[in-house]
């Protein structure tokens, strides 16, 4: 397993082993042990598996305030995604900035998104799907967002000048500088 912190190093890339021959491969996706060994040790409490039929479907940034707020280890089984993490931690010294990658089947990365981060992906292929691991079960009035669109964020979501495909939820959320403070950096 091959773990890279990316600009923003609270924010992993992680690459799990894959054995493959003739029939096809095997991977452990998940060793709680090994993740532990590289200083990530996670109790997961959920899965969640989502199928995008579209190419540009863009779902997020989203993220769950204190005390449900959410870790999450992120995978692609089909398709592939930019995946986007932006550091909403008041006081951190990445505070507003965001890293993003590209997760395939292909390239069988997982990216790593810390509690305190807004999370987002766009589809780059249509029948994408996305499973993803998180640390606190899913909370209705502590589900929050923040605009994909925020002209601050500066965020390329791959999309070439195309409409993204949105959801209600994420046509309105708010930018930024209107987020009230959730998360407090500490160092």
């Amino acid at each position: 397993m091959q773990v890279e912190p990316l600009d923003i190093p609270d924010v992993k890339l992680i690459t799990p082993d894959r054995h493959g021959d003739d029939r096809g491969f095997f991977s452990e996706t998940w060793n709680s042990q090994r993740y532990a060994d590289a200083g990530l040790s996670f109790t997961w409490v959920q899965d969640n598996h989502s199928l995008s039929k579209d190419k540009g479907v863009l779902r997020g940034l989203h993220f769950q305030t204190p005390p449900f707020a959410q870790d999450k280890l992120v995978r692609v089984t089909a398709g592939s995604i930019i995946d986007v993490a932006v550091d909403i931690r008041h006081g951190s010294p990445t505070f507003g900035r965001h890293v993003s990658a590209v997760i395939s089947a292909e390239n069988w990365r997982q990216i790593l998104v810390p509690a305190g981060f807004a999370h987002g992906f766009c589809t780059l292929e249509a029948n994408t799907e996305v499973i993803y691991k998180v640390t606190a079960l899913y909370s209705h009035e502590h589900d929050k967002g923040l605009a994909w669109d925020d002209p601050d964020l500066e965020i390329d979501w791959a999309l070439n000048g195309a409409a993204p495909l949105l959801s209600d939820k994420d046509k309105s959320q708010p930018r930024l500088t209107d987020l009230p403070v959730y998360f407090q950096y500490n160092a």
